[in-house]
């Protein structure tokens, strides 16, 4: 009995080291993506690796599979910030917006496509907060491919998706998460606010496809 209850410690210990790394490195990315530093992504990718065990050992599938995709965006994501800042005279590239008409397509679709991975999470899976879990992950997914192209409003889709989130892993009992992702939540404000007078002050640039 002693053994089992050492044991059981010692994976508690383990797993929420994990979390309080990968946590300080997804903060990491978060702050330097703000600055629009290239070494968001690095930090991203990390951050990905460690995350992707967390979310499968806690039971939320879709989380999970959304690390994966972050790991790949890292990849992308640094490139294509890398051909941005080579193409602009500036030091951290332009920045992006679209027009609200396209926002509000791309939010009905992508809602749609949380329903139908809810319902396969649902129906084929032990995953909990199926739904709920699967619209913050298909946004995290559409949201994270808009910071990788720099389009300014991506900021608010993440303070709508990192307060859901707060809830979500506030039920799971991982706290490290949870506090992170009320620090998101400011920081996406925040990350609107600078970015949307970057993007006021720059030169005029086409929209971002």
């Amino acid at each position: 009995m002693n053994e089992l209850i050492s044991q059981a410690i010692a994976q508690w210990q383990l797993m929420h080291s994990i979390e309080l790394v990968a946590t300080l490195l997804a903060l990491a990315y978060v702050i330097l993506a703000l600055q629009q530093s290239l070494w968001c992504w690095p930090a991203a990718l990390l951050s990905t690796v460690l995350f992707t065990h967390v979310m499968w050992q806690s039971a939320l599938l879709s989380d999970a599979l959304l690390q994966l995709y972050y790991a790949g965006m890292a990849l992308y994501g640094w490139w294509r910030w890398q051909q941005l800042k080579q193409g602009s005279a500036g030091s951290r590239g332009p920045v992006y917006e679209w027009p609200w008409q396209r926002h509000c397509w791309l939010i009905m679709a992508t809602a749609v496509a949380g329903l139908a991975l809810g319902a396969v999470m649902a129906n084929y899976t032990h995953a909990e907060f199926a739904y709920l879990d699967a619209q913050t992950t298909v946004f995290s997914v559409m949201a994270t491919w808009l910071v990788a192209r720099k389009l300014v409003s991506n900021w608010l889709y993440w303070v709508v998706i990192d307060a859901v989130s707060i809830y979500v892993y506030a039920q799971k009992h991982l706290y490290f998460l949870t506090g992170l992702f009320m620090l998101y939540t400011v920081i996406a404000i925040a990350g609107y606010f600078i970015w949307r007078s970057h993007y006021q002050q720059q030169p005029a640039v086409r929209l971002s496809v």
